[in-house]
């Protein structure tokens, strides 16, 4: 996938400022800088993406409330076990801290094992006068069952990946542990994710909960802008017809590192045999040329140019000792040596906390309704390591079809990865400091944007929503089905903005305020045209670009931005990156869910289609200047669309009596 590739959405460069990846004289990079600064706090929040050195910063700020504030112990859980190495012993006094992490082998329950050995071992540390364990999630749930909340007094509780976490406290024990722990007992809790959302519609947290905790957000932008080696990053998709294995090698760059994320078998992409699908893609590359017996590795000879490339298989789970020696080998040896490994076929695999430094490219077939799935796969190529200039997320998505009785669901998850796309570019943009514009002397300084009309934060839950949650906003308004439609289909921005945004924020935020909502709903909007907006400097001012309007950025207001749909390049990205034939078909189903005409009506009509196309050789057309003939065209549509939400209930029930 080259660096500027035709199908890329979002396109976006950094400084290689360097800032994000050296260290201080205490050994701690920038954004550990910025946790340990808030290390008194008793709930700690920490928002950072993949490779920013979040399990180093729980390492600085354990230590201190060990050594410090008082406390007994830490107690480290992970979500897998492969992610615990991350949290293992680790010389910190040397690069110039106080203290040195250390975790006791009897202390590391992240190696393979019963879980009930691993329960007993939890309960004797608690026990015990040990000080510092990590765990997995599930050791952590079941250790729970046999203690009680105030058993984790005076300890210090970190969850990785906290997105792991749910409010929903009827199906979701980690969520239950963790509120019963933090009102049972005097436990500090520190909570750390490199996922900005949960990638469903639960809270993460209860709002009484959430505000309990100070959040610390180092995001995308700082990461990456503070890299040294990587420059740029683009995300982008590849619409293909058939099969996805005849298409991918029209996206697979072999001079690339790259990890192919495959299908679910339970997806549409899915050819239902996994283990073909690989074969596939290997004679896509070329001709195998052998297995190695140590590694799993697979040596294939590619048709362009003879040169031997070495392929991981992480799909077939046959033969679960080759695959552990596989996933061995590119923990221990291709994290380190570049030339270790070049292509790694994954399903399920390679994603939450995998480490491939080299990897360049993340081809992932299908799309995906998780955006924490999403960040966390684009977290798989965003390392910084020398020789690495580009990083490339490419989602391959099959295009509708219209004889397809599942046309609803392929348009919906098309236009729902567009936007989760979009979104990713909102994460990954430089933020700005929005403040309300006091008079026409009143510029903007470096980092920040002036708008005349803002209204600014009144309260603190305003102050922490508009600090640390548009993101999570954005990804609730983004999935609302409600919305996307709305905003794809190009309905006035001034109702997308007035009237469907402030609805999504009372629902998410059911206590605030009327002024409160307005104050939220205008950071939302404006940060999300500003983002999606390209500024030029002519002269000695800057003009920034909302849609098709140019605009003084010294002149900004918030009139002026209510009357630009903040997601409308959706549709614009579509009608170019798709033909035309599909853009209408996509056009008429957006459409169809607006129609507003019973299925009764439509059914009465339906009589009356077939003899006007036998006079008029064609279907009818809703976009017709005969008011006739588009009466009969949105019956049609209406008609359909119920036979395919019917065939897809059908279908739905046979797989639930199949399993």
């Amino acid at each position: 996938m080259g660096k500027h590739s035709k199908d890329n959405l979002v396109e976006v460069e950094y400084a290689q400022a360097g800032t994000s990846v050296s260290t201080d004289a205490m050994g701690m990079r920038e954004m550990q800088r910025r946790v340990y600064e808030k290390r008194d706090a008793e709930y700690l929040l920490v928002k950072a993406p993949p490779a920013s050195g979040k399990s180093r910063a729980l390492m600085f700020v354990g230590l201190d409330k060990l050594y410090n504030q008082g406390r007994r112990k830490v107690i480290v859980a992970v979500p897998e076990r492969s992610i615990g190495g991350s949290f293992a012993s680790t010389e910190l006094k040397k690069h110039g801290f106080f203290a040195d992490w250390v975790v006791e082998d009897r202390n590391n329950l992240c190696t393979p094992g019963a879980s009930s050995s691993k329960v007993a071992e939890f309960v004797r540390f608690m026990e015990g006068t040990d000080d510092i364990l990590v765990c997995t999630h599930a050791t952590l749930r079941f250790a729970f069952e046999k203690l009680v909340p105030a058993d984790f007094n005076g300890t210090v509780l970190a969850i990785d990946e906290f997105h792991h976490v749910s409010a929903d406290l009827d199906n979701n024990r980690l969520g239950t542990l963790l509120r019963e722990v933090m009102n049972g007992s005097d436990a500090h809790i520190v909570a750390m994710t490199g996922s900005y959302f949960r990638g469903d519609a639960v809270p993460v947290l209860l709002p009484g909960d959430e505000v309990r905790f100070t959040p610390v957000t180092f995001n995308y932008y700082d990461q990456l802008n503070g890299y040294k080696y990587l420059k740029s990053l683009g995300i982008g998709h590849h619409f293909y017809q058939g099969r996805y294995t005849d298409a991918i090698g029209e996206v697979l760059d072999l001079d690339k590192k790259t990890i192919i994320h495959i299908p679910n078998v339970n997806s549409g992409e899915s050819t239902k045999d996994k283990i073909e699908e690989v074969g596939l893609i290997l004679d896509t590359i070329g001709e195998s040329v052998g297995v190695e017996e140590d590694t799993g590795m697979i040596l294939v000879r590619r048709r362009d140019n003879g040169q031997v490339l070495r392929v991981a298989d992480l799909v077939d789970d046959t033969d679960q000792k080759a695959r552990a020696r596989t996933l061995a080998y590119l923990v221990n040896v291709a994290s380190k040596q570049r030339d270790a490994a070049d292509i790694i076929i994954a399903l399920g695999m390679a994603k939450e906390g995998f480490d491939w430094p080299y990897a360049e490219h993340a081809l992932t077939v299908g799309y995906r309704a998780s955006l924490t799935e999403i960040i966390q796969i684009i977290g798989r190529v965003t390392r910084d390591v020398e020789g690495k200039t580009h990083a490339q997320f490419t989602n391959l998505l099959a295009e509708p079809d219209a004889a397809q009785s599942e046309v609803t669901v392929s348009v919906n998850n098309m236009l729902k990865a567009i936007t989760a796309s979009l979104l990713m570019e909102q994460v990954l943009a430089q933020n700005f400091d929005f403040k309300a514009k006091r008079g026409p002397d009143d510029t903007s300084g470096p980092g920040e944007l002036k708008i005349a009309g803002l209204k600014e934060p009144s309260t603190d839950r305003v102050r922490q929503i508009v600090a640390t949650d548009l993101n999570d906003l954005k990804a609730k308004i983004l999935q609302d089905d409600t919305f996307a439609r709305a905003a794809i289909g190009n309905v006035d921005p001034e109702t997308t903005n007035k009237v469907l945004i402030p609805k999504i924020i009372r629902e998410q935020y059911p206590e605030l305020t009327e002024t409160e909502v307005e104050e939220v709903r205008q950071r939302v909007v404006v940060d999300s045209v500003i983002k999606t907006g390209e500024v030029r400097e002519v002269g000695d001012k800057r003009f920034i670009q909302m849609a098709n309007q140019f605009v003084n950025i010294d002149e900004l207001n918030i009139n002026l931005i209510d009357t630009i749909n903040p997601f409308q390049r959706a549709f614009e990205i579509l009608s170019k990156s798709v033909t035309p034939s599909v853009l209408q078909l996509i056009s008429d189903t957006i459409y169809t869910t607006r129609v507003d005409m019973s299925l009764e009506e439509a059914m009465s009509i339906f009589p009356q289609i077939k003899p006007w196309m036998a006079v008029n050789g064609r279907e009818p057309d809703r976009r017709s200047d005969n008011p006739e003939e588009r009466r009969l065209a949105d019956a049609l549509l209406v008609v359909r669309k119920a036979a395919a939400d019917r065939k897809a209930e059908l279908a739905a029930a046979s797989a639930g009596e199949e399993e």
